[in-house]
């Protein structure tokens, strides 16, 4: 091997460095683009909130330089006669990239005097062509669109890594706090080139960078917050009996939450002392410093130390500590554990936490709120009925919002939902009932929303959402043995897809239509949307109605119910109609009117499936 090939460097590196005009490749063996909304939400909050800690106007850009930097993490590449590939780090730059293309789309709203420079970290010219700076060809269409639009349009043949893309730059959009708005974004463009750093490390021989790639992720780490808090509390105990029963303790539950994902435990303590402890939440404005919520998301460990008296701790009382371990962390853990396994397999007293796994807030709200009302004494069932009584309202929250086109992003509901967990904190069942019930009325937003929902290019994962729940809700109330499991998953089976009731054929209606924009909108409306498995979807997609609807009457009942032979078949159909006072009809022509009932009937099925009393 030569001197060049034995070379390894190492240098910190600003975010304009690492992609400002830069090209690199993903090599073949990176997997897939996987990161969750947790993750995008998680990077997009920290970048946010250390910059606003720095940002104190008014005062001149050119002081932004003083401002504290922040590190992202190391990145490796190999550096092969020029041609840069990523061995490690792309999930985190290419979360990056996603962030700059949501960033230059957002400058265009502020009406800025003059827009700041983001396009050369995106995609730059090489030899006279432009391509975007980190080149993985079947991510192009999805990248161009989103830079281009703002959205993109999922087709059937995506890989797993261009869905992913697309669903975090949603994430992203809900993320991102309020408080950087016009007047603040120069500051914070100046700042996220400039001060937030990565350190790369090169190698210029793919030995070398496996090597590297390997040891980073399987040597020489850093304690965790886990780890650290745990070396606290045994610290504590003064039996030697009781710290090895805690030690095994901790060790069998730590392997536990690991099985769900290798950081599952530091979600576990953030949720469990945020919704049980947290008193303040950094304000919402420009250089106001993290409290208790926002320190127990980055340094619960130390957090903990520092609050030992709220806690019901003292320093010097082992007994405390050896309580704290044996019930209260026990049965937070427990309830932690129920959460998540009822968020991967759906089961009827906890079918909310499904629900709201698959459409609902971020789990650095959703799960302090679900633990915040539980205490030690409750039993299992009540347990269960809390939880789920507090994903029902989240569930509601989150599709009113959908439904009339309102965020609910972990920025713009942080304080919400915080002020929410301290207000239901350790409260009996009835008292908890009571004060969602109430805020379920209060709500600023109600379902007449539904009436004017329709498809667009970003909303395809609520959509598919919205009408699984009504599918498997006329199903279940039918008597029929499927729910929203088969039409959102569908685990055993073709996975089902959106269909358009109407074919993408406006000469067919333009006695209703004076433009094509006009027939386009509706034909998106939800009144024209139902849920069919792949492949008789595009069997059937370009069908006119006539056509279409004989074969209708072999699909599920939301599907069935646009064809009479389905009223005289179904008494049970029929009769859960009338139960429900739910406004099902057949349609021998399916025209604008016919849209606007149909429309009308979801949003009367949607008041039935949200109705918190029942």
């Amino acid at each position: 091997m030569s001197n060049i090939e034995n070379k390894i460097e190492a240098n910190d590196r600003s975010i304009l460095e690492v992609l400002d005009k830069k090209k690199y490749t993903v090599d073949y063996f990176q997997r897939e683009y996987s990161w969750e909304q947790k993750h995008i939400e998680q990077l997009v909050t920290d970048l946010a909130s250390a910059f606003l800690a720095n940002y104190e106007p008014p005062h001149s850009r050119s002081d932004g330089v003083d401002y504290n930097s922040y590190y992202l993490g190391p990145f490796v590449l190999s550096d092969k006669e020029g041609m840069r590939s990523i061995i490690d780090g792309q999930q985190r730059l290419t979360s990056i990239t996603l962030f700059l293309i949501f960033l230059h789309n957002l400058q265009k709203t502020f009406e800025l005097e003059e827009e700041e420079d983001i396009q050369d970290m995106i995609f730059s010219k090489s030899r006279g062509e432009k391509s975007f700076n980190i080149t993985v060809e079947e991510r192009i269409p999805c990248l161009k669109s989103l830079f281009e639009t703002g959205q993109y349009q999922e087709q059937n043949d995506d890989d797993e890594s261009t869905r992913n893309m697309a669903a975090r730059y949603e994430d992203i959009e809900n993320a991102f706090p309020k408080e950087i708005d016009a007047q603040a974004f120069p500051y914070f463009i100046d700042w996220l080139k400039d001060r937030v750093v990565l350190v790369e490390i090169i190698a210029y021989s793919d030995d070398n960078a496996y090597t590297i790639f390997e040891t980073m992720n399987d040597r020489g780490l850093n304690l965790t917050a886990t780890e650290m808090l745990k070396g606290y509390l045994l610290l504590r105990f003064k039996n030697p009996k009781e710290r090895r029963r805690a030690n095994e303790l901790w060790k069998e539950s730590m392997q536990s939450l690991h099985a769900f994902d290798k950081d599952e435990d530091q979600r576990f303590f953030q949720a469990w002392f945020r919704g049980q402890y947290a008193e303040t939440i950094r304000a919402g404005r420009a250089g106001s410093q993290n409290e208790d919520f926002e320190k127990i998301g980055t340094r619960f460990h130390s957090w903990f130390r520092e609050n030992l008296k709220l806690m019901g701790l003292s320093p010097t009382a082992s007994s405390g500590f050896v309580e704290f371990i044996e019930k209260d962390f026990k049965f937070y853990l427990a309830a932690y554990q129920t959460i998540r396994r009822s968020e991967q397999v759906f089961s009827k007293p906890l079918e909310h936490l499904y629900y709201t796994a698959r459409w609902g807030i971020g789990d650095s709200l959703r799960y302090p709120l679900l633990l915040a009302s539980l205490q030690t004494t409750d039993s299992s069932e009540t347990v269960h009925r809390k939880m789920d009584l507090v994903a029902k309202y989240i569930e509601i929250f989150v599709v009113r919002r959908s439904v009339n086109f309102r965020n609910f992003g972990a920025s713009s509901i942080r304080y919400t939902m915080y002020s929410l967990a301290k207000e239901i904190r350790k409260k009996t069942l009835a008292e908890l009932q009571a004060i969602l019930t109430e805020k379920v009325e209060e709500m600023d937003i109600d379902w007449n929303g539904v009436k004017d929902f329709y498809w667009h290019g970003t909303n395809r994962r609520f959509i598919k959402f919205l009408l699984s729940r009504v599918s498997g809700f006329i199903d279940e109330q039918s008597g029929i043995n499927s729910n929203f499991v088969t039409y959102y998953e569908n685990p055993a089976s073709k996975p089902f897809e959106i269909e358009h009731i109407w074919a993408d054929k406006f000469e067919e209606h333009r006695d209703e239509f004076d433009h094509e924009s006009e027939f386009h909108n509706m034909r998106n409306h939800l009144g024209d949307l139902v849920l069919l498995p792949r492949g008789t979807n595009q069997s059937y997609n370009a069908k006119a109605y006539a056509k279409k609807q004989p074969h209708y009457i072999k699909e599920n009942l939301l599907v069935k119910s646009l064809c009479a032979l389905a009223y005289d078949n179904n008494p049970n159909f029929v009769q859960m109609a009338q139960r429900f006072d739910l406004p099902f009809r057949a349609h021998d022509v399916f025209n604008k009117a016919d849209i606007e009932e149909r429309q009308a009937l979801y949003q009367a099925i949607c008041e039935r499936i949200w109705a918190f009393g029942d």
